[in-house]
């Protein structure tokens, strides 16, 4: 592990710790002295705490043990190992800080109580504990770890579905706010629990929204080219469109990028610098889905879309794909290389495409992401694999297009 890759650790690892510590702080301060329910499970440990006195870090660390069993599998071992040392952190911190605000009850001799800081202000006390909370969940997140509970159901459905962080949270911690009215019977806690939630939510889609943010840049410019070399250079996409100058009936090149809002400040920097006299206009990208940027995550309609796995045959031989498409069956649908948007009358992808298989296949996946494989004229496949992101791909040789069949029912399987 590289010197920059530690510093990378031990950073999301601080910056988890700074989220833990607050979202503690908003349990132990604002929530447990005002008999307050929040979601997930330190609204659990909450309701078991008012009705047992069994202290909350106990409940919570137990019940995150059986969770993080799950979402080991689901996301991953570095996900998991960030989370188990934001679940065993919080869980110190939660008993810390008990010790250190707790004052002696007026009303029982011997007993320890939490003070309230802010008086009788619930409500008040119920907005500023949301938003403890809410803040350090996401902190968490944006540094790839989780405090746990709701929080690890919400990043497994997040992963597979597009639905916010926020949403899952909300959708899974109705059930557990409703339940403190059989402990209480009073629906004024049941309301404020609901209040706490939604700040709670609210407060967690606005920092993961303002984090992965992204905007468009249009540049026009007398020197486009200097200026789409320097923002390749910096690993962010380009496009170059053709445009014409209507008042002067000039042709104009006029650059095109999306990145993330964080990266605002260096994109305008190299626009100052090569050409400070440049026209540009930046807009909001609410949505952006592709290379770099999030993915799509929709169900796929399996009853119009039963070929749901897309194979490129690297040619344009209509005879060679239906071959392929017979001998790998309907569960694949195979393509050529005009119906994926690779055009070989031009002279880039023809120059690329002549040559060796496996540098045929690797130029498929790395410019249109697809999984591809070459049928050489003695029969044997050359076959691509792996996500699209990777810097390297899975390259296999096979003897048929029958050995290739078997070896993908082989994965497939695999993978179930």
């Amino acid at each position: 592990m590289t010197k920059s890759n530690i510093f990378h650790e031990l950073k999301d690892y601080a910056l988890i710790s700074v989220g833990v510590i607050l979202y503690a702080m908003g349990v132990t301060v604002f929530m447990l002295p005002y008999s307050l329910t929040t979601g997930g499970v330190a609204g659990v440990a909450s309701i078991i705490y008012y009705a047992t006195g069994i202290e909350v870090q106990v409940t919570y660390v137990i019940v995150n043990i059986i969770l993080l069993i799950i979402a080991i599998k689901e996301l991953g071992i570095r996900f998991c190992f960030k989370t188990i040392y934001a679940v065993f952190f919080m869980t110190f911190v939660l008993w810390l800080f008990q010790r250190i605000i707790e004052i002696p009850d007026p009303n029982q001799t011997g007993a320890m109580m939490l003070p309230k800081f802010i008086g009788e202000e619930s409500f008040m006390a119920c907005v500023l504990g949301a938003i403890l909370c809410g803040s350090g969940v996401a902190l968490c997140f944006e540094n790839n770890g989780s405090t746990g509970g709701t929080d690890i159901i919400a990043a497994i459905v997040n992963k597979h579905r597009n639905m916010s962080l926020g949403s899952v949270i909300m959708s899974c911690d109705v059930v557990i706010i409703s339940s403190c009215y059989f402990i209480f019977h009073d629906w004024f806690r049941v309301i404020y629990g609901f209040v706490m939630l939604f700040i709670c939510s609210t407060t967690i889609d606005y920092w993961m929204r303002r984090r992965q943010q992204s905007v468009q840049f249009m540049i026009f410019s007398r020197n486009p080219n200097a200026i789409a070399d320097a923002i390749i250079e910096t690993h962010h996409g380009v496009t170059i469109l053709d445009g014409e100058g209507w008042y002067t009936h000039t042709d104009r090149k006029v650059i095109v990028s999306i990145i993330r809002r964080r990266d605002q400040a260096l994109m305008q920097r190299i626009i100052k610098r090569i050409d400070p006299y440049a026209f540009v206009s930046m807009t909001d990208a609410s949505g952006v889905w592709g290379e770099s940027f999030d993915k799509f995550k929709v169900r796929e309609n399996r009853e119009k879309d039963k070929k749901n796995t897309i194979l490129v045959c690297v040619t344009n031989n209509t005879t060679k794909i239906d071959t392929a498409q017979q001998v790998l069956g309907d569960y694949y649908d195979v393509r050529s290389l005009l119906q994926v948007g690779c055009d070989t009358r031009k002279e880039f992808y023809s120059v690329i495409l002549g040559q060796e298989p496996r540098k045929r296949v690797s130029f498929i996946k790395k410019f249109f992401g697809f999984d591809a494989f070459y049928m050489a004229k003695d029969g044997t496949v050359t076959l691509v694999q792996g996500n699209y992101d990777q810097a390297e791909y899975d390259i296999t040789e096979h003897e048929s297009l029958k050995a290739l069949r078997e070896y993908l029912e082989q994965s497939k399987k695999k993978k179930k």
